[in-house]
């Protein structure tokens, strides 16, 4: 066991100066990547120290991006009223992540980057914070982590865990180093089918309390600000959500090329990729199919804008709610989907593609109750969404069930946090 783990540091030392390298690149379109560098390897100045430390329990919460970062709030938010003078220490990986995270402080918080997974740099985190817990958002399970969390007798807690049977089996390659990233951890499934993944690998402790995401609630201004864009529309909206590429491939593309003519001059056809990095690229590949495309950072949509890319973080649920129906990224490549949670909670129903095995539960759960279609290809996305624009009845019925849908799920913040709070602040608990 010890060797993999020295095996597994060794690469990643090896590995570290392409790691910075890539920080360095993807800070040309975010900046965000490009501050607080000495983070990474665990160094943090005199100002990353919880402010006004009072009697409270510190608790550590890791969101790697911004989609774990939004399920964590309704999480955040439960724990706070568990343990009375919590203070919280929220880390990140993504740019995007620490933007939104922001938003959930309170005196006395912190938020710094999460540290690349070496010894050194995990150990100096525990030192210069003393977490009473380790709470990981979904999959960001990490063998040192995992290891300098039990030096230091801090409980890791994952939240809304959910494991795909393909990275299950990536850990099964590696049972070493799986035996000291799960041995030992307590684990808050989302499914059946994740908790007995999570259990093979050798988690202490796993109790099925739902997922997380289903507990975010829409702002209600970006449903007000959706509502205007929709207005200023005039037409029918059809949202291209999440979209990405892999390999040199992009859902895009395929998009693109199946789209047929008749249904780009009956609907606004909006493209929100999913990440920032990409909106350039994308525009590019717009403009060299021959559309006249708007920009959301330069100009809003209106009666006479064929195709509006929506370059903007943290606006979902405002392209939810302008749109009439939309298709979820991530699927038509093996790339395992994106959540689908939020479109259905803003009432918009959804098309997936074939690839859904790291939303596998909900993706099923969502097709059953009429929120959600899955197809095979991008020429029954387009398909399935014509239907819905032929079908006023039909699209109106699927928005509601997509409402139904994400109300019937929710409670998963309130019974995690009352699990989390049992290791991490028995005494507030109690009381």
């Amino acid at each position: 066991m010890k060797l993999a783990l020295h095996l597994y540091t060794a690469v990643w030392r090896v590995l570290l100066p392409l790691a910075f390298v890539r920080l360095w690149w993807r800070g040309r379109a975010e900046p965000l990547y490009r501050q607080h560098l000495a983070q990474r390897l665990g160094w943090y100045g005199g100002g990353s120290s919880p402010s006004e430390p009072g009697n409270g329990p510190l608790i550590w919460v890791h969101a790697v991006s911004l989609g774990e970062t939004r399920a964590a709030a309704p999480l955040i938010a439960a724990l706070r009223q568990r343990c009375p003078g919590m203070r919280l220490l929220l880390t990140h990986m993504t740019a995007t992540g620490r933007a939104a995270g922001a938003d959930l402080l309170q005196p006395g918080d912190v938020q710094v980057w999460l540290p690349y997974d070496l010894p050194g740099a995990m150990r100096r985190l525990m030192q210069r914070f003393q977490p009473r817990a380790a709470v990981l958002i979904e999959t960001e399970v990490w063998p040192n982590l995992a290891e300098q969390c039990r030096r230091a007798g801090v409980p890791v807690l994952l939240a809304s865990a959910r494991l795909s049977a393909r990275s299950a089996r990536r850990w099964q390659r590696w049972p070493s180093l799986a035996r000291v990233s799960w041995g030992g951890l307590r684990a808050a499934a989302q499914t059946q089918d994740d908790a007995q993944r999570i259990r093979a690998l050798g988690a202490a402790q796993v109790e099925i309390l739902g997922n997380l995401k289903f507990d975010m609630r829409p702002d209600a201004e970006l449903l007000r600000r959706g509502a205007q864009w929709k207005a200023a529309a005039a037409r029918p909206v059809l949202l291209l959500a999440s979209t990405r590429e892999q390999g040199g491939s992009s859902e895009e593309e395929l998009l693109l090329r199946a789209l047929p003519a008749a249904l780009a001059t009956r609907a606004l056809l909006v493209w929100v990729p999913r990440h920032p990095q990409r909106f350039d690229a994308v525009a590019q590949l717009l403009a060299a199919h021959g559309w006249a495309v708007r920009r959301r950072s330069v100009a809003p949509a209106t009666a006479d804008t064929a195709v509006w890319l929506g370059d903007s973080v943290g606006e979902m649920a405002a392209y939810y709610a302008m749109a009439d129906a939309a298709f979820i990224g991530g699927s038509l490549l093996p790339l395992g989907g994106q959540n689908l949670i939020e479109a259905c909670a803003c009432g918009c129903p959804v098309v997936l593609g074939p690839s859904q095995f790291n939303f596998a539960a909900a993706a099923q759960a969502a097709q059953e109750s009429g929120a959600a279609v899955q197809v095979g290809d991008a020429a029954q996305v387009w398909a399935t969404l014509a239907q819905w624009l032929d079908d006023d009845q039909a699209r109106h019925m699927a928005a509601q069930r997509a409402l139904a849908f994400a109300a019937a799920h929710q409670g998963a913040a309130e019974r995690q946090a009352e699990w989390i709070a049992t290791a991490a602040c028995p005494q507030s608990n109690s009381q």
